[in-house]
Parts: C-alpha cells; structure tokens; sequence
C-alpha cells in the first residue's frame, strides 16, 4: 500500500476511534429511552399522514428529495433496495481490502447474532450512525444494522431488537489491532452480540478497563508490513555475522584469558604417565598423535554452526510473506465496478454524454444542478463529456489511480467511449479529475492548467456535498473558454496497469533488501562488542587483586629471588617476560655499586648478552623478529644477572633453565627417551615433583613454540645459543656473543 492510502487509513482509523468514544459516552441506556420515543414519534406521525390522505412512504421519500424526482432514490434508497434483496452488501469499491467474493464469509458470521442482521460493507462514511438509520427508515425492518468499512465494524445500531450493539463495537475496537481487518473485526463483533446483554458488557467494560491501563496504546498489530521486514531482515543480517564472528573473535580471547589468570602450575603428571598409575605397566613412547579437534577448530565449527542456526531460526521465526488482512480478490472483483460505472454512463447516455451518479454514494447533484449540467454538456462542441460521481480510493480496483480506472472504463464502453472529455468527481473526496481522448482542447491545459478550486475545492469549505454542482458548473466554463486546437489532444498520460493487490502486498524475501547493510553493521558491531569485552577483562584484572597475573619473580625470606615460567611458554610470553626482565635488570643493577669485581663482570655480561639476543638495535623495545628461542636465552641470562645482584651464582635449573639458578641436585629422568636417572641441578619449584616422582620430571622440561601452530620444541634442540645453558651460564655467555656476531 502506498505511504498515501496508510495515511488515509490512519485518518479513517482515528475517526473510527473518536466515533466509538461517542458511543460509548452515549450508552446503550440512551438507545432503550430513545425507542420509546420514537415509537410515539412514528405513531403520531403516521395518524397525520393517514389523515391527510397522503401515504407515509411517499411522504418520506418527499423530503428526503425535497420534492425533487430526480433525488427521491437517494444513497439510503439504493441501498435499502440492496438490502432487500440480501441482508449483506459487500460493496464493489473496496476490492483490495474487502473482496466482494467475501460476503459469503460475512453472511456466515451474521447468522451468529440470533437476531435479524443487515450488514453494510462501504467505504468509510462521515455520518455513519445517520446512514444506518435512513437505511432502517427506508427498507422498514427491525434488526441489527451494522455498517463496516476497511478498517472494520464503523457504526452499529439495533432497532426493534434486543442486541448489545455499543458493547460489541467496543469489544472489536479494543481487543483487536487496527489491522485486524474488516472479516476479523465483524467476527468479533457478531461473537459478542451473541454473548447477550449481561456477558457483553462485562466484556466491554474490562476491555475499556484494559485499554485505559494500557495507556490507551494500540494492541500489538496481526501482520507486519515493509518496514517490518525491513527491520527483520537487517536484524537478521546483523546476528548472521555478528554472532559467529563474536565466537571466533572471543573464545581464543576468553581462552587465553583465564590461562593466564590460572597462572603455571605443575600439571598432573599420572595423567601423563601409565606408568605412575601401575609401576609394573610397560612404559611406551607417546606417539603425539596430530590432534584433528584443535580448540581453533571447535571454534570455527561452533561459529559455522551457529550461523547456520541463525539463518534458520529466523527463517522459520519470520516466515510471513503477505501483508494482507483479507482474501485476495478475484478477476471478478476487480472488474466490477469497472464494469458497472460504464454501464451506467451508457445507460444514462445521451448525444454529447452522460452523468452517472454512484448509487452507494452521497449524491451531490439536485435536480436542478443535474438538469443544468446535462444542457451545457449538451452544447458543448469539442466532443461528448462523460462525468462519473464515483469515489476514489487507494482500496479500490485501480488503487486511486483516476487515469487507470477511466481507461478501464473507456475500454469497456467500447467504440462509444472512444473518445471524449472523461470527468470523475468523488463524493466522498470532494476531488475532481479531468482525463480527454482525442478532443479539440489542448491537453497540456487540462492537464496543468486547471484551476485548484476547481480540482480541489477551498480549504475552508465544510459542505457535506464538497460544492460540487457549483465546481462541475466552473469546470464547464473552463472548457468551453479553453482554446480549440488544430488537432485532436489526449491529456492521459498513458499510465501502466494498476499494480496487481497480491504482488502489492506482498513482503519482500527474508534475505534481500536490509539484509545486506545488516551484514556490514553485524560485523562493525561484533568488532565493538569484542573491544569492550577485552577493556573490560583487562580492567578487571588490574583492579581484582585475585585476578592480577601471577607475579614472575617473588622474594624469598633470605632475599633470594624466585623465578616461574611455564613448561610450554607461549610466544607472547616469552615477548612479555623478555622485556619485564631486562627492564628490571637494567634498572637494579648499577656499575657504580660497591659490588665484587666478578659479580660487577657477570651481571654486566648477562645484560649485554641479552640485550644482543632480545634488542639488537638497541632502541629500549624487544625485536619483532626475535624467535622464542633467542628471546628464552635472553630471559635465562636476564634473571643469572638479577640473581647475581643478590649472591645466588648457581647452576641455572636443568629442566626448566627460565626458572634461574637451582636450590640443588636431584636425580630425575630428565627424557622420556631414557629410563636412566641423571643427577640434575633443579629449582625450588621443580624439586617438589622431582623428589616425589623423579621418573616425571621430563614433563616438567621447557619446550618451545617451533614452526608448526601445535609443535613445541625442547629447549636442548632448540636453534642458537640456548642449549649451551646445560654446559653452564659461562659457555652460554660466550656462545652468544659468537652467535650474535655470526648475526
């Protein structure tokens, strides 16, 4: 539906609104005083007619006419006659919203009240509760009237029976969203009416009770529309890739995260070796299968599996695909009125035209003005004029198109509809198009040259017939001074079909239109959600003492320094700790210091040997291209140096040459290769395995990033300098010097 014809829905539906509070401040008791009433009324009016000899419905139709022949069959009339024949008229001007194959559905739902129903499916009326009863007057039987347009039931009213009318209008108009639809809001209606007076009220009132404590807001609309699945589909797009991204972006985060919070920690070695479990197990070489579930790869696949989950589930969640309220309409329905506004321009057709007044419609043309009209078509000599008082709608057949619905028109009058001067004037409207076919006017002056008043009316008008006899009178001045041209003009500008109702409502594929921009914001959005998730966990860790990174280096009582690692550092470890140990190495050590000549030598050699392996530059920043191995030695020689500086010149630790010098030897097997037990120098912290398990403490033994993601290299066949730490700090001292000048 266009953004014109919501608009104008929007306008009918708060009319609707205003009509129902009237009805309600009016109240069903002010309908059971009123009956009485009018029944005297009517009694004492049929005594006088009866004594003035003149019958009563002659009577009526005179001043509903005003003594004019030519208005006795007015709106109320035509469609009393209707109803005559069938107690349910669907009109024909609405079939993109009510189908008039629909009124089967409606008459169904009337049987439900119990009580003789009349129903009037019309276009939205400024005087409803009038209409229904001149329609009453008219066809002179006792029911339920009940007038509905395309927004639902609009005005209600019983006479001579006893049925909730108010009540079950304000039932349909509270419980119900204003796109329910007219089929929906009528079965509302007739399900209370059949409730009775007592239970109908009941109703009524808590759905009024129910609408104040809501604040007056709306009920939750049936149907979505475009912008609806606009938003579905960018919602969509968003989760499709901010969802999967944000798994693979977090969880190695998250990961490393709480392994660094854990800190290193002696892994449990039984889970390892069999062996420790049952000393009389054949011990066998691990074969280090290549593991095909790495945790980068569960990840990948949660994220794949995800995406797929998101796609679904908003497949399935958003599964509408038609925006409509009612059943589509039929080839028939679409037709119709087509077809009975150029019958009746034929019928009413007379040398140079015709004017063909909508009989569902107000009827805006007395006699006089008719009769006036008809003469100066008759003198008018530039072609046949054809004047249709038909409304226009967005709802209706050609979508409030005036130059769609008058081609239709003129194809189906045929050769008598060829050409001439079509005029359409909208009674409910007030508006007035002019379309011309092959007439002596030039078509660029009825096209942009016709006056607004005309066309539109004044503002400040407020006329129930929108003045427009007298507007149909200046627009007959306006042709015949318009200039003749040399030829035959067409003013139409030979507009396309009116768009198919189905196609126009129906919603555009889930995954197309915002769902690409979606995209896009999904992916910017996972980026954000990630840095504020890593801010927050770094801010965390920093003000939660429990949380803080375990600290490399701790002072024993005797002022000796203690160093941790882990047995499988990883690079950015090795990067991290590299630059804390020579910043503090550079900052405690002090050659002016009253220090013994070979302390003052070693520790000067440790921080320049490390500098050369971790900045060879020196710029005061660890190298990008230095490997872990060079950066490991750097470390070893870092904290020799740091030790030194507090009298601890020991061998470094055997199994894990980061931890610094040892506390002592033990015997361990240092390889899982060889069964034998070697008497190694280990550290504090190594020895506590070792004296417990000295068959484990290979497991303790530093390894290495290598080239592959998942290798680790021992620290002994590592490439440069490191291994030299097994023959003591002094061969490593001298072999990285070689290896930095080979460098």
């Amino acid at each position: 539906m266009s953004l014109r014809g919501r608009h104008l829905r929007g306008q009918r539906l708060r009319g609707r609104r205003l009509r129902g509070l009237h009805l309600r401040a009016r109240g069903q008791h002010l309908h059971a005083r009123r009956r009485p009433l009018l029944g005297v009324l009517a009694t004492l009016c049929a005594a006088l007619l009866l004594a003035s000899g003149t019958p009563h419905p002659a009577s009526a139709a005179a001043q509903d006419a005003g003594n004019d022949p030519a208005r006795a069959t007015t709106q109320a009339a035509a469609l009393a006659d209707l109803l005559r024949t069938n107690p349910v008229h669907v009109t024909d001007q609405l079939p993109r919203d009510v189908p008039r194959s629909a009124a089967p559905d409606f008459a169904k739902l009337a049987k439900r009240t119990g009580v003789p129903t009349y129903v009037l499916v019309l276009p939205s009326q400024d005087r409803g509760d009038r209409l229904l009863g001149a329609v009453h007057d008219r066809l002179g039987r006792d029911g339920l009237y009940v007038l509905v347009d395309d927004t639902g039931v609009s005005d209600a009213a019983a006479y001579g029976v006893r049925a909730p009318a108010d009540d079950a209008f304000t039932v349909s108009l509270y419980e119900l969203p204003y796109d329910a639809g007219p089929l929906l809001s009528f079965e509302r209606f007739t399900d209370v009416i059949a409730l009775g007076g007592k239970k109908a009220a009941e109703r009524a009132d808590a759905a009024r009770k129910k609408s104040e404590a809501a604040g007056g807001d709306d009920v939750e609309k049936m149907h979505i529309d475009p912008v609806d699945r606009d938003n579905q589909s960018f919602v969509t797009g968003i989760a499709l890739t901010g969802v999967p991204l944000l798994i693979i972006l977090l969880s190695p985060y998250l990961r490393r995260w709480i392994r660094r919070q854990r800190g290193p920690s002696a892994k449990d070695p039984r889970a390892k070796d069999p062996s420790a479990q049952d000393p009389g197990a054949k011990k066998q070489q691990p074969s280090s299968p290549r593991r095909h579930f790495t945790p980068l790869r569960i990840e990948a696949g949660v994220a794949v599996l995800a995406a797929g989950a998101v796609a679904l589930g908003a497949f399935l969640a958003f599964h509408e695909d038609s925006a409509r309220t009612s059943p589509p309409p039929t080839a028939s329905d679409l037709s119709s009125r087509v077809e009975r506004v150029a019958a009746g321009l034929k019928q009413e057709g007379q040398a140079n035209g015709a004017v063909y007044s909508d009989p569902e419609s107000p009827r805006p043309l007395d006699s006089a003005q008719r009769r006036e009209l008809l003469d100066r078509i008759g003198k008018f000599d530039r072609g046949p004029i054809r004047i249709a008082l038909v409304p226009q709608l967005t709802e209706d057949e050609s979508g409030g198109e005036t130059e769609i619905f008058v081609e239709a028109v003129r194809q189906k009058m045929g050769a008598k509809g060829a050409q001439g001067v079509y005029v359409v004037a909208d009674p409910l409207g007030g508006s007035i198009d002019v379309v011309t076919y092959d007439v002596r006017i030039d078509a660029n002056r009825i096209a942009f040259d016709l006056p607004d008043s005309i066309r539109y009316g004044d503002d400040d008008d407020r006329s129930a017939d929108h003045r427009l006899g007298e507007r149909l009178d200046d627009l007959m001045t306006f042709l015949d001074k318009s200039p003749r041209s040399a030829r035959a003009e067409t003013s139409s500008l030979g507009m396309d079909d009116a768009p198919d109702p189905v196609e126009d409502e129906a919603l555009r594929p889930l995954f197309s239109g915002d769902f690409w921009p979606g995209l896009m914001v999904g992916a910017l959005a996972a980026g954000l959600l990630f840095g504020i998730v890593a801010a927050f966990l770094g801010l965390l860790r920093l003000s939660v003492p429990g949380l803080r990174r375990t600290p490399a280096t701790t002072v024993a009582a005797d002022g000796t320094l203690g160093f941790t690692a882990p047995p499988d550092p990883s690079a950015g470890f090795l990067r991290r700790t590299a630059r804390d140990e020579l910043d503090s190495l550079a900052r405690e050590f002090d050659p002016d210091a009253a220090l013994r000549s070979a302390v003052r030598t070693r520790v000067y050699d440790c921080l320049d040997t490390a500098t050369l392996l971790a900045d060879r530059d020196p710029d005061g920043h660890v190298d990008d291209d230095a490997t872990p191995a060079d950066l490991a030695a750097a470390i070893v020689l870092a904290r020799v140096g740091r030790s030194a500086l507090k009298g601890n010149d020991k061998p470094c630790c055997a199994l894990n040459p980061l931890h610094g010098p040892s506390t002592g030897w033990r015997d361990a097997q240092y390889s899982p290769d060889d069964q034998r037990l070697r008497t190694i120098p280990v550290c504090a912290q190594c020895r506590v395995l070792v004296e417990v398990q000295p068959r484990l403490a290979y497991t303790l033994r530093l390894t290495l990033p290598g080239a592959g993601r998942s290798e680790r290299v021992p620290y002994e066949d590592a490439p440069g300098p490191l291994p030299a730490i097994a023959n003591g700090v002094p061969q490593l001292i001298r072999q990285v010097r070689e290896y930095a000048g080979v460098q």
